[in-house]
């Protein structure tokens, strides 16, 4: 158990390390977000034809594109893991005293690292904008460690991919296949109730409507009432692509 806890941690650091010397990814992502906000929010909430219970339209997507911008982060964590396959880390990796379990643990926790960062560029981009925030800081701490713990399950999805997928190439195509799916079968830009009946049943198995569901009512409007079910989701989500990356993970350098 120590052994795995210091292999997650390390990742962790690892991954701290990477942001520190080379910060202009979390920048130049933080541009498809900032155009979402500022061109498709203002143009769609003149529309008054998308019902967001009194909330501006701007403000009602922005916990939408704020967790679409950290699950693009997270889906094409698997290009590292492509990258570390074919420099030989991983075999290295594999002989270390730690489960697989936590090896996949820890290499996923570290793109909600990047996750948490990338908020933080976004966040404040958004109130430049004019986007009203929930004035509590504790939302906005829960909100983070929704954040984490999401992009940790959105990533190990990315991993499973990377175990089937031996290039950087294809790696890349199926994360653009994954990520838009999700994003657009979900409550991020339009309540689930406004899609046809059967993208309203995709969207209840869609774990990106719980993250964003359970960011909106922290940070935009308030409202907790689905936040128990939210989390339970996204617990759920994780612990089954955790234990679904494990089982392949030998996969990757085979």
């Amino acid at each position: 158990m120590r052994d795995s806890f210091r292999m997650m941690s390390a990742m962790v650091k690892l991954e701290l390390r990477r942001l520190r010397h080379d910060r202009a990814e979390l920048y130049t992502r933080a541009v498809q977000p900032v155009l979402w906000l500022m061109i498709y929010g203002p143009i769609m909430g003149t529309v008054k034809a998308i019902p967001t219970g009194g909330i501006p339209y701007t403000d009602y997507i922005a916990p939408g594109v704020l967790i679409q911008s950290t699950t693009f982060v997270s889906v094409f964590f698997g290009l590292t893991i492509v990258w570390e396959r074919e420099s030989g880390i991983l075999k290295k990796l594999l002989v270390a005293p730690a489960s697989r379990y936590a090896t996949v643990i820890g290499r996923s926790m570290a793109s909600g690292i990047r996750a948490i960062f990338q908020t933080f560029v976004i966040i404040p981009l958004a109130l430049l904008i004019g986007v009203k925030f929930v004035p509590n800081p504790a939302h906005f701490i829960f909100a983070l460690l929704i954040i984490f713990f999401a992009s940790g399950g959105f990533s190990a999805t990315s991993i499973l991919v990377a175990s089937f997928m031996k290039t950087r190439e294809r790696v890349m195509g199926m994360g653009q296949a994954i990520i838009f799916p999700l994003f657009f079968a979900s409550n991020a830009l339009y309540p689930v109730k406004m899609m046809p009946q059967t993208l309203q049943y995709f969207a209840m198995i869609n774990p990106m409507s719980y993250v964003v569901d359970a960011v909106r009512g922290l940070l935009i409007s308030g409202d907790l009432s689905n936040l128990a079910i939210d989390l339970a989701a996204i617990a759920l989500f994780d612990a089954i692509m955790f234990a679904a990356t494990s089982i392949s993970f030998r996969r990757i350098i085979e």
